[in-house]
Protein backbone atom coordinates (compact mmCIF):
# COMPACT_ATOMS: atom_id res chain seq x y z
CA UNK A 1 0.00 0.00 0.00
CA UNK A 2 1.29 3.75 -1.38
CA UNK A 3 -0.52 5.40 1.19
CA UNK A 4 -1.56 4.80 5.06
CA UNK A 5 -4.85 3.05 5.65
CA UNK A 6 -7.22 4.02 8.58
CA UNK A 7 -8.26 0.77 10.14
CA UNK A 8 -10.26 -0.34 13.43
CA UNK A 9 -8.92 -2.27 16.00
CA UNK A 10 -10.21 -5.75 14.60
CA UNK A 11 -8.13 -4.43 11.13
CA UNK A 12 -5.49 -3.66 13.47
CA UNK A 13 -5.05 -6.96 15.28
CA UNK A 14 -5.03 -8.47 11.78
CA UNK A 15 -2.83 -6.74 9.75
CA UNK A 16 -0.32 -6.67 12.78
CA UNK A 17 -0.45 -9.98 13.40
CA UNK A 18 -1.04 -11.59 9.39
CA UNK A 19 1.76 -9.15 7.60
CA UNK A 20 5.06 -10.31 6.61
CA UNK A 21 6.58 -6.61 6.50
CA UNK A 22 6.94 -4.46 8.86
CA UNK A 23 4.11 -2.09 10.01
CA UNK A 24 4.20 1.20 11.12
CA UNK A 25 0.96 2.51 12.95
CA UNK A 26 0.56 6.30 13.64
CA UNK A 27 -1.74 7.25 16.88
CA UNK A 28 -3.26 10.38 16.36
CA UNK A 29 -6.24 12.08 17.06
CA UNK A 30 -7.96 14.83 14.69
CA UNK A 31 -7.75 17.67 17.66
CA UNK A 32 -3.52 17.68 17.33
CA UNK A 33 -1.87 20.24 15.81
CA UNK A 34 1.53 18.13 15.93
CA UNK A 35 -0.52 15.04 14.33
CA UNK A 36 -1.69 17.54 10.94
CA UNK A 37 1.90 18.36 11.08
CA UNK A 38 2.98 14.47 11.06
CA UNK A 39 0.52 13.21 8.72
CA UNK A 40 2.40 14.28 5.54
CA UNK A 41 5.78 12.61 6.65
CA UNK A 42 3.71 9.50 7.50
CA UNK A 43 1.78 9.57 3.95
CA UNK A 44 5.37 9.86 2.65
CA UNK A 45 6.45 7.16 4.50
CA UNK A 46 4.29 5.31 2.70
CA UNK A 47 4.52 6.44 -0.41
CA UNK A 48 8.70 5.82 0.00
CA UNK A 49 8.15 2.26 1.48
CA UNK A 50 5.40 0.95 -0.74
CA UNK A 51 5.92 -2.80 -0.69
CA UNK A 52 8.04 -2.89 1.95
CA UNK A 53 5.99 -1.49 4.76
CA UNK A 54 2.39 -1.33 6.00
CA UNK A 55 1.55 1.82 7.03
CA UNK A 56 -1.63 2.52 9.56
CA UNK A 57 -3.27 5.41 11.12
CA UNK A 58 -5.17 4.53 14.61
CA UNK A 59 -7.44 7.50 15.60
CA UNK A 60 -7.09 7.64 19.30
CA UNK A 61 -10.38 9.33 19.71
CA UNK A 62 -12.26 7.01 18.03
CA UNK A 63 -10.75 3.59 19.57
CA UNK A 64 -8.64 4.94 23.08
CA UNK A 65 -8.80 0.83 23.93
CA UNK A 66 -6.51 0.45 21.37
CA UNK A 67 -4.32 3.64 22.33
CA UNK A 68 -4.36 2.22 26.11
CA UNK A 69 -3.53 -0.90 24.93
CA UNK A 70 -0.48 0.38 23.80
CA UNK A 71 0.18 2.76 26.85
CA UNK A 72 -0.57 5.62 24.15
CA UNK A 73 -0.43 8.94 26.70
CA UNK A 74 0.85 11.51 23.86
CA UNK A 75 0.03 11.93 19.99
CA UNK A 76 1.23 11.91 17.95
CA UNK A 77 2.94 8.18 18.91
CA UNK A 78 4.28 5.80 16.60
CA UNK A 79 4.89 2.08 16.90
CA UNK A 80 6.60 -0.37 14.83
CA UNK A 81 5.88 -3.99 14.80
CA UNK A 82 7.86 -6.99 13.28
CA UNK A 83 5.93 -10.31 12.55
CA UNK A 84 2.90 -9.13 15.29
CA UNK A 85 5.67 -8.01 17.97
CA UNK A 86 6.18 -4.34 18.81
CA UNK A 87 9.72 -3.23 18.27
CA UNK A 88 9.70 0.06 18.53
CA UNK A 89 7.39 2.82 20.13
CA UNK A 90 7.57 6.67 20.60
CA UNK A 91 5.90 9.64 20.69
CA UNK A 92 6.14 13.17 19.53
CA UNK A 93 6.33 15.01 15.68
CA UNK A 94 9.68 13.46 13.77
CA UNK A 95 10.06 13.47 9.90
CA UNK A 96 9.66 11.17 6.99
CA UNK A 97 13.69 10.05 7.55
CA UNK A 98 13.10 9.74 11.39
CA UNK A 99 10.62 6.92 10.78
CA UNK A 100 12.23 4.89 7.84
CA UNK A 101 15.93 4.90 10.14
CA UNK A 102 12.99 3.06 12.97
CA UNK A 103 11.71 0.79 10.34
CA UNK A 104 15.16 0.07 8.98
CA UNK A 105 16.36 -0.95 12.49
CA UNK A 106 13.40 -2.68 13.97
CA UNK A 107 13.68 -5.32 10.40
Amino acid sequence: MAEPIEVTPSEFDEIVRESKVPVLVDFWAAWCGPCKMAAPHVAQTARELAGRVVVLKVDTERFPELAARYRVQGIPNFAVFVRGELKFQQAGLVDANTMKNWIANAA
